[in-house]
């Protein structure tokens, strides 16, 4: 009651304060059109106005109670088509895993359209027509998912290295993927498909730069490093020693190579004969005393004894190491023929001698027959060479052989004269 009291004052209040104003500010509107005019009081035209405004109001807000079913149907309809694009991008997905590459072809594509993820759909549906051999189909599934979505060029041309690789074009693939690299340096998917593709076109210079930047990435293990950079080291050198005018280029790939692979007993003889075919055996020799000191091994010290420097003074570097290892057949075996060199036949007998009774050896003992031969010892001569064709012969595979004439036909000759 007390609030309706006070609604009563203040509405009697308003309406005072407005008679007051109204007669306080006298004024008119004049409105003309033409030859036609409408006059009224000023305040009679502001009621005029103000009850205008709340008709338009009320007239939009009936037309906007029309329109928004409309609009509401519509973006349910948009839900709808999505969410059922959803089921069948699924489907399509469940088909391709399984190995239905028709069915899940056919409905990743249609279900693109209309699917919030078209890139995903165009993307497997390429993959699955990769997967049936349809080349050109896949690449216009990956043309459509370039258009579908906005900064999509990676993982289209990602895909498509990967499936020339499958293809067996992998130089196809390494210009994509040298495109993508120069674009996103160090990604590590582009990075990984570069390290394969290297390999499999035997491109062992670029697997040698690119080593290190998959190691920077944690893209390689450390013994994986390790292969692939005696790999890449080994193809090269083996490769550019073909031509003695490239010693050069080797020189430099043993320079650039990590100091941990200098140690390698096989980098370490592969590069000795790029040396010695440039005609560098001096470089070899150096190379071969310094490896030979820190790390022993037989091949290499047989290599020594090959080399054609200065026998008198390799001569006594290998008397040296004999001196450390008295009983090895290698390097006895490797001062008997820098004796040779030297002139020192008695004394290379006894290296030979010593060799073959530390480790009977068929090279050896064809150096005792040659060099027996040409003391005029020609018993002792065919003596070890007996000796050196049988233990050639034990390294030979089983094979049948003829006991005597008779039996020097073959096997089917035998059955065809049975027949007869």
């Amino acid at each position: 009651m007390r609030k309706l009291v006070l609604l009563i004052v203040a509405g009697l209040a308003v309406g005072a304060l407005f008679g007051q104003m109204m007669m306080a500010v006298p004024g008119y509107w004049l409105i003309r059109v033409g030859d036609s005019s409408i006059q009224t009081s000023f305040w009679f035209g502001l009621v005029l106005l103000f009850a205008a405004f709340i008709v338009l109001h009320f007239v939009l807000r009936l037309l906007s109670g029309i329109i928004r079913p409309m609009g509401r149907f519509r973006s349910w309809n948009s839900r709808a088509r999505n969410r059922r694009a959803m089921q069948r991008t699924v489907r399509g997905l469940v088909a391709l895993t399984e190995g239905r590459w028709k069915k899940a072809e056919k409905t990743l594509a249609n279900a693109a359209d209309d699917s919030s993820t078209p890139l995903v759909n165009y993307l497997s549906a390429a993959l699955a027509a990769h997967y049936q051999g349809n080349h050109a189909k896949s690449q216009e599934h990956l043309n459509q998912a370039q258009l579908s979505t906005q900064g999509a060029d990676t993982a289209v041309g990602l895909m498509q290295a990967q499936m020339m690789i499958e293809r067996q074009q992998p130089e196809e693939a390494l210009a994509i993927l040298n495109r993508l690299d120069k674009k996103l340096s160090n990604h590590p998917q582009v990075l990984k498909l570069l390290k394969q593709v290297h390999v499999s076109v035997n491109d062992w210079e670029g697997l040698r730069r690119l080593i290190p930047r998959l190691a920077a990435q944690k893209l390689i293990s450390q013994s994986e490093r390790e292969q692939l950079e005696f790999k890449a080291y080994r193809e090269l050198i083996i490769f550019e020693a073909k031509n003695p005018t490239n010693v050069e280029r080797v020189r430099g790939l043993w320079a650039d190579m990590p100091d941990y692979m200098r140690g390698n007993t096989e980098l370490i003889a592969i590069y000795c004969e790029a040396l010695i075919q440039a005609n560098e055996e001096f470089i070899a020799e150096r190379l071969l005393n310094h490896s030979l000191d820190h790390h022993w091994d037989a091949r290499l010290v047989k290599r020594y004894g090959l080399l054609k420097v200065d026998p008198a003074r390799q001569l006594a570097k290998a008397e040296k190491w004999l001196q450390e290892r008295p009983n090895d057949p290698e390097l006895l075996l490797t001062c008997g023929r820098l004796s040779l060199r030297t002139g020192k036949w008695e004394k290379a007998l006894e290296y030979f001698e010593a060799s073959q009774r530390q480790r009977p050896n068929g090279e050896v003992c064809a150096e005792l027959a040659r060099l027996y031969a040409s003391m005029g010892e020609h018993n002792k001569s065919q003596l070890y060479y007996r000796h050196s064709v049988e233990m050639l012969a034990k390294s030979l595979p089983s094979l049948p052989q003829p006991s005597d004439a008779s039996d020097s036909q073959t096997p089917d000759t035998k059955v065809a004269k049975k027949r007869a």
